[in-house]
């Protein structure tokens, strides 16, 4: 056991599979064990790497093995995939977590912080709530369709639906459902104002959320996305190494010597994908306004390509903004106006 260097988990929910190798690649032990056993096993094994896959409880287990002594490394499953041989079990896969962790250019995730965590599961509740709103407010315009009455398009007519009911006949259970429908909507916008207000205390102690902010378009909401996605940044080498997991750098399907770039990856993160692609829209709708070399840059692309190309090329610039400002510890320039999201 003391010849181990390398321990591969693939994790469970209450099981854990350990593939264990020394130096040379040789499995030296292969243990199943609970998550107690898991944590008492590495309290008195030597410090070595232990590798996981970047899934669910893997940052919490990261730091958990990182205070005892251990380095610890996180791996993409999709780059775990290819090492899996034959058929697939969990041994197996520990194994090919092992074998993905020693190749010598495998790119590696760095585990979040617990603030960093709480913070990406608050933007997740915010963004499962807008959905679950946006779906109320569908289901009561196409019920009053049904029966005959059309509101304007939008959330905006339906904070009006008590006026609407009470001047059109309309049977008593469809008024009961849709006042159903509009106390849950009611609800839905107080808890979305809640968290954009948490957000918000929480910007005004982030100092790296502040830098943030001062680039143009960008908000409360998506400041604190990018605080929560990127940390410290030093996990990136440049700013196209954070524009790119985020799937705002172009597809490659080149061959033969000919290079040929696609579309936007669309790989990552979505939610920031979208919040910065909504940011460069906003700083387009005022560009009439704006001064600057971003400005300038902006005006040259509309010219040449089509608003939604250069929304995400700008979206692309600002992801790399948003590293430089992190990476570097400064802020944008202050002469430039915006208008938040």
């Amino acid at each position: 056991m003391d010849a181990v260097t390398l321990v591969g988990i693939d994790l469970g929910k209450h099981s854990f599979h350990l593939h264990g190798q020394d130096a040379n690649g040789k499995a030296v032990f292969r243990k199943k064990m609970s998550r107690k056993q898991l944590i008492e096993f590495f309290v008195t094994f030597h410090a070595c790497t232990v590798v996981m896959e970047a899934c669910a409880g893997s940052h919490h287990m990261a730091r958990k093995l990182a205070e005892l002594g251990h380095t610890v490394r996180l791996i993409s499953p999709q780059f775990v995939r290819p090492f899996v041989k034959s058929n697939k079990n969990d041994f197996v896969d520990a194994e090919a977590i092992c074998e993905a962790a020693s190749r010598p250019t495998m790119r590696f995730v760095t585990p979040k912080t617990e603030s960093q965590q709480t913070l990406s599961v608050l933007h997740r509740v915010r963004e499962s709530m807008v959905r679950e709103r946006t779906r109320t407010v569908n289901q009561m315009h196409g019920f009053l369709l049904e029966f005959g009455i059309s509101l304007p398009v939008g959330k905006t007519a339906i904070t009006r639906l008590p006026v609407v009911l009470a001047m059109q006949e309309l049977p008593p259970r469809l008024v009961a459902i849709l006042e159903r429908l509009h106390q849950h909507f009611k609800y839905l916008e107080e808890q979305i104002g809640e968290i954009d207000q948490e957000l918000a205390r929480q910007l005004a102690d982030d100092e790296v959320g502040q830098r943030l902010m001062s680039i143009p378009g960008v908000g409360p909401v998506t400041a604190s996305a990018l605080a929560a996605k990127m940390g410290d940044a030093k996990q990136y080498g440049c700013s196209r190494d954070f524009a790119a997991p985020v799937g705002l750098v172009p597809r490659q399907y080149s061959t033969g010597g000919k290079s040929n770039l696609l579309g936007i990856s669309r790989r990552g993160d979505k939610n920031v994908r979208r919040l910065l692609v909504l940011c460069a829209r906003a700083y387009m709708r005022g560009l009439e306004k704006r001064t600057g070399r971003l400005a300038d840059w902006v005006r040259a692309m509309l010219a040449q390509r089509h608003s939604n190309v250069v929304a995400c090329a700008l979206a692309n610039k600002l992801a790399r903004t948003a590293w430089a400002i992190v990476a570097r510890q400064t802020t944008f320039d202050a002469g430039f106006t915006s208008h938040p999201l």
